[in-house]
């Protein structure tokens, strides 16, 4: 055997180990090559939660006084419990921030009522399948000026639209046509304050979506819809390309369950229906018994439902729908009092002096939690409080009617927005004679439970303005003080 010289040596020293890293680079590297690449779905549920990207607004995501809530936050909720993972949302501080932020990477998704078409960048993303109808609308104040019906009713006032909006695309394709057309564009304002802004009459007219304005109205008796502009839009998410379809599949999958289920008309019943129809002159009462009358006995009101475990509001909202918080209320049927609570009721919640407010709120609170323990309890919430308060008026044995009634009608019992079209048939003597308790007058308790629903609305809304007022500006970020629903 020939004997390798030094320099051989240490070039079959310097092979050898170039080989050994050749080895560990291809045993390293090649199962990389080979192995299928992360789908974007897989991708988030590695990492174990999705990352939504919204605003604050009644509409979309806002922090209530206990809870986070909003139709587009519970939206997301019931989509990340679908793909198995949680959900964390972060808010944009302005419209035309949300798709620049999701282009960047900075969500998977913009859940913030969108729609097709509506920016610059919408060629950029994908939309996901419609879940909600809404159209664009022109708000006034009566009294301030004269309402607008058409679009040259518009000229010599001003009119303010969010920039990157919807609207504000809108406007511009209008003024190709309408040449004397002239808008503000403002980056630095919410819905909500836009909306404000016509109140306070710092502008004449609004153009924004119809169930922000909805929700809003409320709060400002004298505000008023001019007419329609543009199309009927239809409400979607936003999400980014990528090489693969897999997060696109899952979110038409997801629409398809909960539209089939009947879980997404569920979701817009709980935050859009109590605000169809509100009666402004009604908000104009409240309004002012909430000045003159409620201070009286919202010390009451609070004492009394921290005792039985309720919300201050819902137990007043109750004693407002019930009495309008007169304490020397009577009706011919015999009830009486704040709460106008039945002799029968009086009686078994030990309450011996109707007229007394202090008496008469204790027998309400305490019989509205007696008959809660009776729904089924799994009946989730906000469900299981609409069914107490139609138990509440109309009795309870005639809930279990409607709600055997909406069971043979094809309806889901366990759910409100089911058993409230149910719920007038028992005034049919087709139905109601075969029913156990027999006739009552069932449209009582759908228009004593919506009223309540709007009750309650107002004055979380208020109380939430109070604090907000109350707290310094650097601690008000993420509250926006406009409910939707109670969810207790």
């Amino acid at each position: 055997m020939v004997a390798l010289s030094p320099r051989a040596h240490k070039i079959q020293m310097i092979l050898g180990a170039i080989g050994v890293v050749l080895v560990l680079l291809m045993l390293i590297v090649y199962p990389r090559i080979t192995q299928k690449p992360t789908t974007q779905l897989q991708t988030i549920k590695d990492r174990g939660y999705i990352k939504f990207l919204t605003l604050n607004s009644a509409s979309t995501y806002y922090q209530g006084v206990d809870e986070t809530n909003g139709f587009e936050y519970q939206l997301g909720l019931l989509f990340s419990k679908y793909i198995g993972v949680n959900a964390r949302f972060t808010t944009a501080s302005q419209f035309s921030e949300l798709y620049p932020e999701l282009l960047y990477g900075g969500a998977d998704i913009i859940a913030a009522g969108l729609s097709k078409n509506e920016s610059n960048f919408s060629n950029a993303v994908i939309y996901g399948p419609p879940y909600h109808e809404v159209t664009s609308q022109v708000l006034y104040r009566k009294g301030s000026v004269e309402r607008p019906r058409k679009i040259d009713d518009l000229y010599g006032g001003s009119l303010k639209v969010i920039s990157g909006s919807s609207q504000a695309r809108l406007l511009r394709e209008l003024q190709h046509k309408y040449q004397d057309l002239a808008w503000i564009e403002s980056d630095d304002i919410a819905t909500e304050e836009l909306i404000e802004q016509v109140e306070i009459e710092r502008i004449d007219y609004a153009l924004t979506d119809s169930h922000e304005i909805a929700l809003q109205r409320r709060f400002f008796p004298e505000l008023r819809v001019g007419f329609e502009l543009g199309r009927t839009k239809q409400l979607r998410w936003a999400f980014n390309h990528a090489e693969d379809n897999s997060l696109a599949q899952a979110i038409d999958d997801f629409f398809d369950i909960i539209k089939k289920d009947g879980r997404l008309n569920q979701l817009i019943h709980r935050h859009y229906s109590h605000v169809e129809n509100f009666n402004y002159s009604d908000l104009q009462t409240l309004n002012t018994n909430m000045r003159n009358r409620l201070p009286r006995y919202e010390e009451l009101f609070r004492k009394t439902a921290s005792k039985y475990g309720m919300d201050w509001r819902l137990l007043a909202s109750i004693g407002y729908q019930e009495s309008l918080w007169n304490e020397r209320a009577k009706s011919p049927t015999g009830v009486r009092g704040l709460m106008m609570l039945t002799k029968a009721t009086a009686k078994q919640m030990q309450v011996d002096n109707r007229m007394d407010p202090k008496q008469s709120i204790n027998g309400g609170a305490k019989y509205f939690t007696h008959i809660l323990k009776r729904i089924p309890a799994h009946i989730e919430e906000p469900d299981r409080t609409w069914f107490a308060l139609a138990s509440y008026n109309v009795g309870y044995g005639h809930l279990e009617d409607a709600m055997k009634i909406t069971r043979f009608n094809g309806g889901d019992p366990d759910k409100w927005i089911d058993v409230k079209k149910n719920l007038p048939l028992l005034a049919r003597k087709i139905w109601y004679k075969s029913m156990k308790y027999g006739y009552a007058r069932g449209w009582e308790p759908v228009i004593y439970v919506e009223n309540i629903r709007k009750y309650y609305d107002y004055m979380v809304a208020s109380d939430l303005k109070v604090k907000a007022d109350l707290m310094p500006d650097d601690k008000q970020s993420g509250i926006v003080s406009r409910p939707i629903a109670p969810s207790h």
